[in-house]
């Protein structure tokens, strides 16, 4: 029974936990097929009486989306267990930017959480905000509009998530990162992020849960967005290799995960 990481660390110290925040594509899944560990690993958190909630920067889908696609993977979940980064975002509008209106860069999905949570939208000519997000229903319309507007005004420019690329079956194809990077090459604009690697998602969980950071550990597959969000949060942190990153770029890194294993289903074991 193997109760260590790749690098011999003990891995018990995680029956502790009272909080397991978990990445979704990479970690739990990989575009539409389930990781075969996926649902021991989340019976056997449940039988440990240990929560689990779902982190993701993916902003394309709301959390019916999201509760959606889990039933579809034959994963039973309620839209509390999610936090995505459209969360984040509205939270962050009302916060620093109340009666401010805005221009999104984003899905219908996207679009109609902003109007749920009566934040204006106006058009790229009047609106004080420009809010990008991962647009899976992009076109150059919305290019050429966004960088209109950034070349030609000064206004608050967001995004919702500094992902470059989001796994698929076949590979990844661009995310969020990608799509800012391409319109700081047209506009030399680069927006402030909003999604992890900010703690802003994992200390909203936690003071809403009224935890303690030991409490919390955060499991992905990306350093610079999963990894940093933990570290940023001052909570542990586990990368798994069944997503985007490599155990060579662990190696590399000047912070590393606190933990480093296959998949989720390195740790069934520890809660038996």
């Amino acid at each position: 029974m193997n109760k260590t990481d790749f690098n011999g660390k003990s891995l018990l110290p995680l029956v502790n936990k009272k909080l397991f925040l978990l990445d979704q594509d990479g970690t739990l899944y990989k575009g539409d097929h389930l990781f075969p560990a996926t649902k021991k690993f989340l019976a056997a958190l449940k039988k440990a009486n240990i929560s689990y909630m779902f982190i993701t920067n993916n902003s394309s889908r709301s959390i019916e989306d999201y509760v959606m696609k889990m039933e579809k993977l034959g994963v039973n979940t309620s839209p509390e267990e999610f936090y995505t980064s459209v969360e984040a975002t509205l939270l962050y509008l009302k916060k620093h930017h109340p009666n401010k209106t805005v221009y999104p860069v984003g899905t219908a999905s996207f679009i109609k959480a902003l109007t749920d949570n009566k934040i204006l939208l106006a058009s790229p000519e009047k609106a004080n905000i420009a809010l990008l997000s991962y647009d899976t229903e992009l076109t150059y319309e919305k290019l050429f509009a966004l960088s209109k507007m950034l070349t030609l005004r000064d206004v608050t420019y967001l995004a919702t998530n500094p992902d470059w690329v989001c796994p698929t079956d076949f590979g990844f194809v661009p995310d969020c990162g990608c799509i800012a990077f391409m319109m700081q090459k047209a506009t030399g604009k680069t927006p402030i992020y909003i999604g992890k690697p900010s703690p802003l998602m994992i200390e909203t969980i936690i003071e809403n849960l009224h935890l303690q950071k030991e409490d919390v550990v955060v499991v992905g597959d990306r350093l610079y967005t999963d990894i940093k969000s933990a570290q940023n949060a001052g909570v542990d942190s586990i990368a798994v290799l069944s997503g985007e990153v490599t155990l060579e770029e662990i190696e590399k890194s000047p912070q590393p995960p606190t933990y480093v294993i296959n998949d989720v289903g390195d740790l069934i074991n520890l809660f038996k």
